[in-house]
């Protein structure tokens, strides 16, 4: 990397991609920890202060928390870029990475079919129900009739 700077053809690399995440992730958590430890002290200090002259019951408390949202929300948004940059990951590798490779393997299935071939199909038919699984619940259907 040129000047410890990620360009978009580093993250195109599913391996290099993944250092990134891992990167941002050891960069951010501790911001984030830190700013819940300094809200939530910072919570507790504005509730302690006195009442201001004047103020209404309850006003104290209300200013101390709308005081304090900010570094809670704060800390949410960091959070939040986290699970954006594994949101990220998961809708590049989906989109540009496994796309190609289903499309393929529909093309391939057409053209099977096109030609005569029945495609290979991996499990049973959708309805087909083990034989296994059948004796096991055989006994409880046993008293039951068709269409009572």
């Amino acid at each position: 990397m040129s000047a410890d700077k990620w360009t978009p053809d580093h993250l195109m690399d599913p391996e290099t991609r993944a250092i990134h995440l891992e990167q941002r992730r050891a960069q951010l958590l501790p911001i984030v920890d830190d700013l819940r430890r300094l809200a939530r002290e910072m919570e507790a200090e504005l509730k302690e202060m006195e009442s201001i002259e004047g103020d209404f019951p309850g006003q104290a408390a209300l200013r101390a928390w709308r005081v304090g949202k900010p570094l809670f929300k704060a800390a949410n948004d960091i959070d939040q870029a986290i699970v954006d940059l594994v949101s990220f990951n998961a809708r590049y590798q989906k989109a540009y990475e496994e796309l190609p490779v289903r499309r393929d393997e529909r093309r391939q299935r057409k053209e099977l079919a096109k030609a005569g071939q029945s495609p290979a199909i991996e499990a049973g038919p959708a309805g087909a129900v083990p034989a296994q699984k059948k004796q096991e619940f055989e006994d409880v259907f046993d008293g039951l009739r068709k269409g009572a």
